[in-house]
């Protein structure tokens, strides 16, 4: 599990790369959130989108979802991942109503509540899909994509 999470904003994945060793910082518009699996919260997202439903998935079907979040740079031993949202998934997201995210947020959070009890996230998960859903927007409209980085 991920102890710092950033959603943000980059030009193009050389730019997202170059975040690798310090993270996006003050540079990049960005959405912070804790203890969550990135690449699993992305595909269920992702998932959300494209088959719809109110339910909470079994977490065999997130894994098994693809396509997979794209590495921007590969994972190393100190755990810093660089994430690219699928377009599909960033398209999807500058374009969810607010019911959509709201409804997505719920179902994400009894997820993560089945899963890590009181170990999950203390953060808002409807304020971080909104968050997310405002970058994703920026990002469609100025042609640049929306990332993840991870520690």
């Amino acid at each position: 599990m991920a102890h710092d999470i950033v959603f943000f904003l980059a030009a193009d994945d050389e730019t997202a790369a170059a975040t690798r060793l310090r993270g996006p910082g003050d540079a990049f518009e960005s959405v912070t959130c804790h203890f969550i699996e990135p690449d699993s919260a992305i595909a269920e997202w992702d998932m959300y989108f494209e088959e719809p439903s109110a339910e909470a998935p079994p977490l065999e079907q997130i894994y098994a979802w693809r396509p997979w979040p794209e590495w921007v740079t590969a994972p190393l031993n100190d755990g810093v991942e660089v994430f690219a949202l699928p377009q599909r998934l960033t398209r999807a997201l500058a374009n969810a109503t607010s019911a959509e995210l709201e409804e997505l947020a719920g179902r994400w959070t009894t997820r993560l509540r089945s899963e890590d009890g009181d170990d999950k996230t203390d953060d808002d998960l409807l304020a971080v899909l909104q968050g997310v859903a405002r970058l994703a927007a920026s990002a469609v409209s100025t042609g640049g994509g929306l990332y993840s980085w991870s520690f």
